[in-house]
């Protein structure tokens, strides 16, 4: 009997090197924007998300994979443009769910090119780019001015904690913008931190181009959290019904349980098996254990211990740690 297979045709999108969204039309658009080329001369296309509604409004940017490893903002990113399909009245929102194509496809963190001269880059280290820069600053360039900063009034940036360690739902926000921790309360985090924000990074990018931006940690990098991703969802929704693009009310925007001012990195001392012996957003306090490390034998090789009372924010869930790796987060 001949086994019959069954066709499967993918659909067929236009491809740009720009994008101005007060062109378009209401409605929903897919593109892929290529962004750059690799070694061969072959183009770097990022897949590209505009829903706009028929009414005029904010602009709403949404980027996801700017770390390629970093896979729940990636499919919060998918979620949410499923969700507001039909559902967006007015304004635009653009949706940018995997930055980093290199780094996915490698399942690496880091953006990697053929050039021998060049290193391994954190691309959330080196916004907006540089148009005579190495093969990383020139993608950044291009994204930054043909994409992502001519259609953006507001900005969220999905990632996760990288691999090897776990987060809650964590958002970081300039506390002296009113609109980036509004949008951060709204999203109801487990944890928010007050970021002014670092060089080269991208919420600090939006926020110092007069974009208010937020960055959301969407739990673990390559472990996919279906809850943490319905979770920010829900909270992208109220931010934009908020706004007005999407009707109905939204709850009134209350403190987060836990804002942070500051955090502290526990690093391991020596090469080791660490065990946590902590959980998530526990309350530890000063000289509380924290970890232990066992040698190859299974000896016990040293301890760790709170170096001040906090909230466990992040802790290794890969036991194997490098002299100087995370082994707890606490923030204050």
């Amino acid at each position: 009997m001949e086994q019959q297979t069954q066709q499967h045709i993918k659909p067929t999108y236009p491809t740009i090197t720009s994008l101005d969204v007060d062109t378009l039309p209401s409605g929903e658009h897919r593109f892929w924007f290529q962004v750059s080329t690799n070694a061969m001369g072959v183009g770097i296309q990022l897949p590209v998300i505009v829903i706009k509604g028929e009414k005029p409004g904010a602009k709403f940017m949404i980027t996801a994979g700017v770390h390629g490893d970093e896979l729940n903002g990636i499919l919060t990113a998918h979620k949410l443009a499923r969700k507001l399909e039909g559902n967006v009245d007015a304004g635009v929102v653009t949706i940018v769910p995997s930055v980093n194509i290199p780094g996915i496809l490698s399942h690496s963190r880091d953006f990697s090119s053929s050039d021998p001269d060049a290193s391994p880059a954190n691309l959330n280290r080196f916004f907006p780019g540089k148009v005579d820069g190495d093969a990383a600053n020139q993608y950044l360039y291009r994204l930054w001015n043909q994409l992502l900063k001519p259609n953006a009034e507001f900005a969220i940036d999905l990632h996760t904690q990288t691999r090897g360690a776990t987060y809650p739902l964590y958002v970081f926000a300039d506390f002296r913008l009113d609109p980036a921790l509004e949008m951060a309360r709204s999203i109801k985090p487990d944890v928010i931190l007050n970021d002014p924000g670092d060089a080269g990074v991208l919420e600090t990018v939006w926020n110092s181009s007069g974009v208010p931006s937020i960055t959301i940690e969407v739990g673990m990098g390559k472990i996919t959290q279906p809850e943490l991703i319905e979770r920010t969802v829900d909270g992208v929704r109220q931010i934009l019904t908020r706004h007005g693009l999407m009707k109905g009310s939204a709850p009134e925007v209350l403190p987060c349980a836990v804002e942070g001012q500051s955090i502290t990195t526990v690093r391991a001392r020596q090469g080791g098996f660490v065990i946590p012996q902590v959980e998530l957003l526990q309350q530890v306090e000063a000289d509380q254990l924290i970890a232990t490390q066992y040698d190859a034998f299974g000896q016990v090789l040293d301890q760790y211990y709170a170096p001040h009372a906090g909230t466990v924010l992040s802790y290794n869930v890969d036991s194997l740690r490098d002299p100087g790796a995370l082994v707890v987060r606490l923030i204050q």
